[in-house]
């Protein structure tokens, strides 16, 4: 199991709805919204850690 950036949310590698490489690393997204997050603003999530997602 691997922890989506953008949610939190636990994820399953083989079946993500999502994954993204970054730096060297694959993160693993919960759905595709979280990948486009993610993908905009890399750094905001990578050092905040989970940030709660509107209406979620």
């Amino acid at each position: 199991m691997a922890k989506d950036p953008v949610c939190g949310m636990e994820v399953d590698e083989k079946k993500a709805a999502a994954k993204s490489e970054h730096m060297g690393k694959t993160y693993y997204f919960c759905a595709p919204g979280c990948k486009a997050s993610f993908a905009k603003e890399p750094a905001k999530y990578l050092k905040g850690g989970p940030k709660q997602m509107a209406g979620g």
